[in-house]
């Protein structure tokens, strides 16, 4: 993984000296709150309902077990003993004090950490597929070119107050596992008819109060001019973008009102008016980014193991875990696993410092000292020997870790909600462990197949309902919280946003109506056919009319 430079190490204690400062002015007195709040917001410090929060950066996903035992021992010596880890592969902490941030933020530094990007109106942490690098569908590793993004978007002069946040993300796999199409910028890796590795560039997507799906911009460019093109759309988003009204400022507002053509002609004409001095990416740039992505020690092990194969047999929970949390890698005898955080009474992507410090060794034990967290709150362990799932999965249980869930319906997407977050209208939290609760028959949630549920507690979209195949979206009705249901969402390859049902649902009669919903799919589902596909299929009258009968 990429190691920092002394630029980076220097911009990382510059800044932290600068906040410092800031903090210890706030402190006194001698700035206001107001005054205050877009200082905070340029590293990572919101205000939240019952204290300030504290969002960390992880770009791309990429973590050293030496990182993650800094961000356990964070959560013990300036938190409540957890973290949140969120749908944009970053991390969260819910209670620290104003007066000790500073030393919190020198504490990350020392192992190459910040809260850079993660909040305000700039290009927020850069993102990619939580198994890039050992996926067997992946025509590229798309980790270099999010780090020479991340290098090239930090403090941007022209790009550091954008009219709203900008969110960009990668894939270099045929399957989309970073949901390219629902970020403001979006790159996959592609062959063009000549063979030629370049981008495909997609612009406008987005959740929150106007969902789109995004458009392709470019069908092909070569790598040269990955950061000569994304200037142009972000030259263009920001001679555009509505400054005037916060709610019409994304860049999917943008391409929308432009419409596809008008904005890729002023994209395309802006390129070739400013190539000439716009950076260019030579051979031997990418390749000293990629040195630092080189794959780690593999050994030359066999493609099958006769004890795992023994256990798959004799062992249905060992098999149930192996069918939805392991993942075939990119090289024999190695297997990627993604170590589930939806455990039944803690909140979605919650996990304690002993947890974290734990995870760290298995890292260390299993995978060559890396691991990655996901899109769905998730973290995987890249590089582990397939003869040692067994012994993986086994001190998994024992760290409360090992719910043979992932991508299943309690493998639920939830945002802190009206718990924490002063912008909710309803809680989350409480909806997604009630739907835990209710479904706890794992062959039950086995038997559904893929099934993404979704919670979101405003129409930001935090927990990115409009992309659930169920999405719930907490609303508020005079002062009580009522929940709205949409079905279809996905974010994949066929990117599609969840069409809203019918009138929302109070707190008490969510949970049945879900049930509902999951009734009518097993009532209507064809062999091997899953809850997406079946939806498509009978449309949404069937699950409306069962859903509302009695309501």
């Amino acid at each position: 993984m990429y190691q920092y430079d002394k630029f980076d190490h220097q911009l990382l204690t510059e800044r932290n000296r600068q906040l410092r400062d800031q903090v210890e002015r706030r402190l006194r007195g001698e700035i206001s709150e107001t005054e205050f709040r877009p200082l905070r917001l340029m590293n990572g410090l919101y205000l939240q309902l019952h204290a300030y929060m504290l969002r960390v950066a992880i770009p791309y996903g990429m973590l050293s077990s030496a990182q993650m035992r800094q961000l356990a021992y964070i959560a013990r010596r300036y938190d409540r003993d957890y973290a949140h880890f969120t749908t944009r592969q970053n991390i969260q902490y819910n209670w620290p004090k104003l007066e000790e941030l500073p030393d919190l933020l020198d504490d990350l530094a020392k192992v190459e950490m910040h809260a850079i990007q993660t909040s305000g109106n700039c290009i927020r942490n850069i993102s990619t597929d939580q198994f890039a690098g050992v996926a067997g569908d992946e025509i590229e590793d798309p980790r270099p070119y999010a780090e020479i993004m991340r290098q090239w978007s930090t403090f941007h002069p022209e790009f550091s107050y954008l009219p709203r946040k900008f969110k960009i993300a990668f894939t270099g796999a045929t399957e989309d596992r970073a949901a390219v199409a629902f970020h403001d910028l979006g790159f996959k890796l592609v062959k063009n008819d000549a063979g030629e590795i370049g981008f495909q560039v997609l612009a406008g997507g987005g959740m929150g109060r106007t969902p789109m799906v995004a458009k392709v911009v470019r069908e092909w460019i070569p790598k040269k001019h990955l950061l000569s093109y994304a200037e142009s759309i972000m030259r263009i988003y920001n001679a555009y973008g509505r400054r005037d009204n916060m709610y019409k400022a994304r860049i999917k507002i943008l391409v929308h009102e432009l419409g596809i053509e008008e904005f890729r002609r002023e994209v395309d004409e802006d390129f070739e008016n400013t190539l000439s001095q716009s950076l260019t990416l030579d051979d031997a740039e990418i390749a000293r980014m990629q040195a630092y992505f080189t794959a780690p020690d593999y050994e030359d092990l066999p493609a099958t193991d006769d004890s795992v194969d023994m256990l798959l047999e004799s062992n249905k929970r060992f098999r149930q875990w192996y069918e939805r949390n392991v993942t075939p890698h990119k090289v024999p005898g190695y297997s990627i696993v993604t170590i589930s955080l939806k455990v039944a009474g803690v909140a979605p992507g919650d996990t304690t410092a002993d947890q974290m410090d734990a995870i760290a060794d298995l890292a260390d034990e299993y995978s060559f000292g890396e691991l990655r967290t996901t899109h769905k709150q998730n973290l995987v362990l890249s590089d582990v020997p397939l003869a040692k799932l067994p012994e993986l999965w086994n001190k998994l249980k024992a760290l409360s870790l090992g719910a043979a869930n992932v991508e299943a319906l309690t493998d639920i997407i939830c945002c802190p909600g009206l718990d924490y977050c002063q912008l909710a209208n309803a809680r989350s939290i409480p909806i997604s462990q009630q739907i835990s609760d209710k479904f706890d028959d794992l062959d039950y949630v086995h038997d559904l197949g893929d099934l993404r549920l979704n919670i979101s507690g405003c129409i930001n979209a935090c927990g990115h309902h409009h992309a659930g195949h169920i999405g719930i979206l907490g609303v508020d009705k005079k002062g009580e919280e009522f929940y709205q249901i949409t079905l279809g969402g996905s974010p994949g390859n066929d990117a599609s946003i969840g069409k809203i049902m019918g009138r929302a649902f109070s707190g008490d009669d969510i949970v049945p109506a879900i049930e509902k919903v999951i009734d009518v799919y097993l009532e209507n589902r064809q062999p091997e056919e899953p809850f997406l596909a079946c939806y498509r299929r009978i449309g949404m009258d069937p699950f409306k009319e069962r859903v509302y009968a009695d309501h």
